[in-house]
């Protein structure tokens, strides 16, 4: 997979995708994500991205000039499955919609700032809208790096045990069981005796019913329809 992140502060992801699971998966060569600074294909020798909006208003607007000149240059090079404008008014990201795209082969995401993008990228040139919730960040970025991570872990050979992804929360439309560890009895608070039973059945059951628990209390959104 390839992921190409359009922005015009690249320094705020070189910490997200150079450490831990992300860092490993690009040293296995199973995802190459690579950081596009946008004031590099800004029509003037200022490196200009922003400008005033049209009828007046607070803030600056990022233009679309640099934006289309990027990503021409990007499918010049290759075919997109998706370009994707991370947005605050996007759809919701979900679980769902991170197991579809981990199943595409290339990716742009293109991160806004100030009051957003001149509505004409979103118009002509953008296929997916996504948002990481309902509330507003200083830009994109980490946002694309939200995105990024809850699809890479998903790849084959990402994580150790492969397993581990499709027992994670929401991946069953409910969210995980309790998990325990070492002690089994720790200052008297005690793990559930049936994780210590060594019996299959019973624990695989004890799960479910635990996940279908902490839904209904935690997230009974979740179970409507169901």
């Amino acid at each position: 997979m390839r992921i190409d992140i359009i922005t015009c502060l690249p320094r705020l992801l070189e910490s997200p995708f150079n450490d831990s699971i992300l860092k490993r998966a690009q040293e296995k060569e199973i995802v190459t994500v690579n950081v596009h600074d946008l004031r590099g294909y800004a029509p003037d020798s200022h490196r200009t991205t922003d400008d005033y909006a049209f009828g007046g208003g607070a803030g600056m607007v990022m233009m679309i000039e640099p934006i289309h000149r990027c990503i021409l240059t990007l499918q010049a090079q290759r075919s997109y499955d998706e370009i994707i404008y991370m947005s605050p008014d996007g759809e919701l990201l979900t679980q769902s919609i991170a197991n579809q795209l981990s199943m595409k082969q290339n990716i742009i995401m293109l991160c806004g700032h100030y009051k957003g993008i001149d509505d004409r990228v979103r118009q002509h040139l953008i296929t997916r809208e996504i948002s990481i919730g309902d509330y507003v960040l200083s830009g994109g970025e980490l946002a694309a790096a939200v995105l990024s991570d809850s699809i890479i872990r998903l790849l084959p050979g990402v994580l150790s045990d492969e397993s581990s992804a499709l027992t994670d929360s929401f991946q069953d439309g409910l969210v995980a069981p309790e998990v325990y560890t070492r002690p089994s009895d720790y200052n008297g608070w005690k793990v559930p005796e049936v994780l210590l039973s060594g019996n299959p059945v019973l624990i695989e059951n004890w799960k479910h019913e635990n996940a279908l628990k902490r839904t209904k209390k935690r997230r009974p959104g979740l179970l409507e329809g169901n």
